[in-house]
């Protein structure tokens, strides 16, 4: 069975309510305030924790305009790679006051790193966590770095077929890797609800024998509700202050007064789901006595049989149970009973 494990003091894993991280990604908009702002609102919306990404341009491609490096179609369409990573990077100046105005709210603050310079300055930050993007997942090398941290480590799966699935998983723990939680994820954006394939989330758990989760670009909340309810222990969604502000990921992001709606959702389907045993809700006591028992319905007199004349099955229900009227009937009463009384074991004659 999958163990919990936490970040930052919070348990995740079977048992505990979902844990919900706010991807800023590229919506700080080259803002550091803005990032600041980022970090405060999802704390404020009821998020476990802001996650960032650790990267530049130059880490990730190359300036270049030939075949390929320009991106044709979808949201960035147009734009080169090295022109979007530029716009959308973080600097890594900022990362120092991020942690630290996380650290002042009490909200956990992780990052994705995309190469192992990237591992090693996060490490430098004290970073509680990490998170493999799907686009690296086949990268081998920056998953065996980031095992060798010990850290609890959240893997996107987008893209990835089962294979590379067990790659990456394999190269983890063969590198000393924490606790893992593997997301299910869509890498499109937005992607499309009724591509979202979550019945493929408690899979991925099953066969890696770990935590698992939804990293989220549908738009609105229902999927990730719908995954919590498949038993997603994660839940990962972009979010930025106002969509119509702009930024990369601004399209499929949601707004502050979303996300807590989001977190308020997905946990209030957790609890839903409840243990599973058969034992009756509490909240059910007080609806007990509208339920139907035997009732005396004319006044009976000692000696006198009973009969479908002077009892009847009706509410409420602090009588005997329906089930034993077949008894009852013929039977005598071993008292006077006056109509509406409700009929004891003990208002019976022995045969």
């Amino acid at each position: 069975m999958t163990q919990p494990f936490a970040i930052c003091g919070r348990a995740i894993g079977p048992g505990h309510a979902p844990y919900v991280i706010a991807e800023m990604s590229g919506n700080h908009n080259g803002d550091l305030g803005r990032a600041l702002a980022l970090i405060e609102a999802a704390h404020r919306a009821g998020a476990d924790a802001v996650k960032l990404q650790t990267y530049t341009a130059d880490t990730l491609t190359i300036d270049h305009d030939g075949p390929g490096f320009r991106i044709e179609g979808g949201l960035w369409g147009g734009s080169t790679l090295y022109d979007l990573y530029t716009e959308a990077h973080t600097p890594w100046d900022w990362h120092p006051a991020l942690f630290a105005r996380a650290r002042e709210l009490g909200i956990a603050c992780f990052s994705t790193p995309f190469d192992e310079t990237a591992v090693g300055f996060l490490e430098s930050l004290d970073a509680p966590a990490y998170k493999i993007a799907s686009f690296e997942a086949v990268d081998l090398a920056l998953i065996a770095c980031v095992a060798r941290t010990g850290k609890p480590t959240i893997l996107s799966t987008g893209m990835a077929s089962p294979a590379e699935i067990a790659e990456a998983v394999e190269t983890f723990r063969a590198n000393g890797g924490g606790p893992l939680v593997l997301l299910h994820c869509i890498s499109a954006y937005p992607a499309p609800a009724e591509q979202a394939n979550l019945r493929r989330m408690p899979r991925l758990g099953a066969d890696h024998g770990c935590a698992f989760g939804l990293s989220d670009h549908t738009l609105g909340d229902e999927t990730a509700i719908a995954a919590v309810a498949l038993g997603a222990s994660v839940i990962e969604k972009h979010v930025t202050l106002a969509r119509a502000d702009g930024g990369p990921d601004a399209a499929f992001s949601l707004e502050p007064h979303e996300l807590e709606r989001l977190c308020r959702s997905v946990r209030t389907a957790h609890l839903a789901l409840g243990s599973g045993t058969p034992a009756r809700a509490e909240a059910e006591a007080a609806s007990l006595v509208f339920r139907r028992s035997i009732y005396v319905v004319a006044d009976i007199a000692a000696g006198e049989p009973f009969t479908p004349a002077n009892v009847r099955v009706i509410r409420p229900g602090f009588g005997l149970p329906p089930r034993e009227l077949p008894r009852v009937l013929g039977a005598r009463a071993a008292r006077a009973l006056a109509r509406g009384t409700p009929l004891a074991e003990n208002d019976l004659a022995p045969a």
